[in-house]
């Protein structure tokens, strides 16, 4: 049988009734040479293999199908939409800007007029961790809206980055929430782990948004490898920043919180390394 289907013919054959026909036209050549009990069982074994080659036609079909169902799903997903990115700007600026306003605002003052300066300092004493959390929190919000501003600028769009960009403002505008947590409950570690979540993913959602925006070529300045590698590496530092800070926290003193302040400044130290590499 190897002689009457040649490999190239074999896979133009699609249906039922050629490949019945084919092996027809063969068997008929050797007909005559075969007794009709060995013929039966080469025209049952033609039978069964059309059958089964058919079927499996029909499942690659249906995979192949499948597939290209899917590849087109996924690439009108990913397709650019019709956003201008300065809107996303906005938004972007108009969340920082209520963040940092929502921060000072939890800062409030006692519900009884103070009638002494004794009460009065008093009252400065209870709020100053309180107030020194804020100011931790303000700075590292600033921070954020700093890189989002030097890292992140984009002239183009898709649905899937721009959610991960809401993400990201989501991780933001829970940072007053959080903040007010430690403020209140610093004495209980699950206060404080929260907030370091929150800095983290804070830090991870603008991390995978930037990679995301260099890997589809929204990044308007088209930047290097290098400083790919440099806004990577640097990023990575911030989120074992939090880690540890969080450590710290849990086992010594809740004050190692302001160890937060070290972002924004080895942040600025490698960018002004980087630059000077350049």
């Amino acid at each position: 049988m190897g002689d009457i289907i040649k490999d190239d013919e074999f896979e133009e054959l699609h249906d039922y009734e050629s490949l019945k026909n084919y092996f027809n036209v063969g068997l008929h050549d050797i007909a005559k040479e075969l007794d009709e009990e060995n013929l039966e069982k080469i025209e049952k074994f033609r039978d069964d293999f059309t059958e089964k080659y058919l079927s499996h036609i029909d499942v690659k079909k249906k995979l192949e199908d499948e597939k290209n169902g899917f590849s087109k799903f996924i690439e009108s997903f990913e397709s650019n939409i019709d956003i201008d990115p300065g809107r996303l700007l906005g938004l972007t600026d108009g969340i920082f800007g209520m963040v940092m306003t929502l921060l000072v605002f939890s800062m409030a003052l006692p519900g009884a007029p103070l009638l002494t300066e004794g009460q009065f300092l008093t009252f400065l004493q209870s709020i100053a961790h309180t107030f020194g959390l804020t100011i931790v929190s303000f700075i590292l919000v600033s921070s954020f809206w700093v890189y989002h501003h030097e890292f992140i600028k984009i002239n183009s769009l898709n649905m899937p980055y721009l959610w991960i960009n809401i993400l990201y403002l989501a991780c933001i505008s829970v940072i007053p929430f959080t903040t007010s947590m430690i403020g209140v409950y610093s004495k209980f570690f699950v206060a404080d782990l929260l907030f370091g979540i929150n800095i983290f993913l804070t830090i991870l959602f603008f991390l995978i948004m930037y990679l995301y925006a260099y890997n589809k070529g929204f990044l308007e300045n088209n930047p290097s490898k290098n400083e790919k590698r440099y806004v990577i590496n640097t990023l990575i530092i911030l989120m074992g920043i939090t880690i540890a800070v969080n450590l710290l926290d849990y086992n010594f003193s809740e004050d190692f919180m302001y160890l937060f302040l070290l972002i924004p400044v080895i942040s600025t130290i490698r960018d002004i390394n980087f630059k000077m590499k350049q």
